[in-house]
């Protein structure tokens, strides 16, 4: 036990809405608004000092719950969700850092809140993956209340030092790898000289219109762009995630190359490709990026990684994808839950580990300290993270060393959701010169800031008090 183990004393839920400018395509389905889920948690320490923090995320149901279910109804039930574990994190009186308390919450009281909430439900089952993006806006703020307690940038306090467990009790290596994580922690796998800004990568939706050709008229009008080589233009762009159908090869080929060919055409220089879970047989994927070899070298060549081909219950569908990363760097998205999903895939055949802040900071940290430890490379995707929780989304990303830069993509979807914050941090909420710059970040927690942001939140969706 440590003087500085802290236990959470109060949460607050807000749900902020947010438009969309452009409609964005998850899967099969095409989003035109989401709901924001902040939270604001205090914490005391054993001396009895108190602190807050924040934590958001979108509540993006097409992406955490694909699903025949109407959207509306699954994102009630998360939005309910949300505020039963602000009563259930207050009640659970779990004790020391951050990470041991996420870590433990996560595996008591978080499974046992989603079964019960889907037993009540007596419908579809809101999968795990939709019980962690609602949680992590709390484990988030934890993190951050932690290091504005102790008045340290939050990647200082995953050490030894304010830490009671190294990472051998919470994550294991690969049997017969001749690893072991006794006696280390998150602080040794992360960069320490993290840099302040970072290449950012651009998404190019299933429904984004690429030429003059694309347009139908119903767009809006506004200063922001519209057609990709303006997006290019505009923001400096040298990275191009292409959202592709996996269920349609024809299209799925000719998106890649309308997007490879426009993107070279104006200095892009790597491009990504995201199947979104709707494959299921390898050799779909392998005949696309066969053919990108064939006529489309180039292309091919500036295929940096494909992305979540095949769906995300990855223990439900353990398919052989060891073809796929043979062509082409294989990452993990929406299967890599934590660092059990990590190691399976790994075993599966998949080469990396795209993180994501919205499936807790305390989850993705652990997948990181795995897959690092086991040679498997990361990067850092978006949620479409607007206000604040972008903040914690490329604070990771920094610290990670992925192997190109961050996904950064609320600036397209609902550029003017984040006009307050930007005040304070202008680099970050616009992308210049292809990359996204958060230097004005600084102080304690996330660098948040917070007190300089002038948002009017909406009343207070649930509060709990210990």
């Amino acid at each position: 036990m440590k003087n500085t183990d802290i236990r959470i004393t109060e949460a607050k839920v807000y749900f902020l809405p947010v438009t969309m400018r452009v409609p964005l395509k998850f899967g099969p389905e095409t989003v035109t608004n989401t709901v924001v889920l902040r939270t604001q948690v205090k914490v005391e320490d054993r001396d009895g000092r108190s602190a807050t923090g924040w934590g958001e995320t979108p509540l993006s149901v097409s992406w955490v719950w694909p699903s025949t279910l109407a959207v509306a109804e699954r994102a009630r039930r998360m939005e309910d969700f949300s505020v039963q574990l602000a009563t259930k994190l207050v009640q659970s009186g779990l004790t020391g850092h951050p990470m041991e308390i996420g870590q433990d919450f996560i595996h008591g009281p978080l499974a046992e809140t989603l079964a019960a909430a889907n037993t009540a439900a007596g419908g579809p089952e809101m999968p795990y993956l939709g019980s962690l993006v609602a949680f992590s806006a709390f484990d988030i703020a934890v993190h951050d209340a932690y290091g504005n307690l102790l008045e340290k940038d939050v990647y200082e306090t995953y050490t030894a030092e304010h830490m009671n467990r190294d990472l051998s009790a919470f994550i294991q290596a690969e049997e017969g790898s001749g690893l072991t994580f006794t006696g280390k922690y998150p602080a040794d796998y992360l960069i320490k000289d993290a840099p302040k800004s970072l290449p950012v990568w651009h998404l190019v939706g299933g429904v984004d219109a690429l030429e003059e050709a694309d347009l139908t008229g119903s767009e809006p009008k506004d200063e922001h762009p519209l057609l990709l080589a303006d997006w290019i233009q505009r923001d400096g762009l040298k990275c191009l995630k292409v959202k592709l159908r996996g269920t349609d090869a024809e299209w799925d080929y000719e998106r890649m190359v309308r997007v490879g060919r426009i993107g070279l055409a104006n200095g892009v220089i790597w491009l990504s490709a995201d199947f979104n879970c709707t494959v299921k047989d390898p050799a779909y994927v392998n005949a696309i990026t066969d053919r990108l070899l064939a006529n489309e070298p180039e292309i091919y060549a500036r295929t940096l990684y494909v992305e979540q081909p095949f769906p995300y219950d990855l223990e439900a569908h353990q398919i052989d994808v060891r073809s796929v990363s043979a062509r082409k760097p294989l990452f993990l998205d929406e299967s890599a839950h934590d660092w059990e999903f990590v190691r399976l895939g790994r075993r599966l055949g998949w080469s990396g580990v795209a993180l994501k802040t919205c499936k807790t900071q305390t989850g993705a940290l652990l997948s990181l300290c795995w897959a690092k430890a086991h040679g498997m490379p990361l990067m850092v995707q978006d949620l479409t993270n607007p206000m604040l929780a972008i903040i914690p989304h490329v604070r990771l990303a920094a610290h990670a060393g992925t192997i190109q830069g961050v996904e950064c993509n609320a600036m397209q979807f609902y550029p003017d959701a984040s006009t307050v914050e930007e005040a304070v941090h202008p680099g970050l909420y616009r992308r210049r010169s292809g990359v996204v710059d958060f230097s004005s970040l600084g102080g304690s927690g996330f660098g948040y800031r917070v007190d300089e942001i002038h948002r009017t939140l909406p009343d207070c969706a649930a509060h709990a008090v210990a």
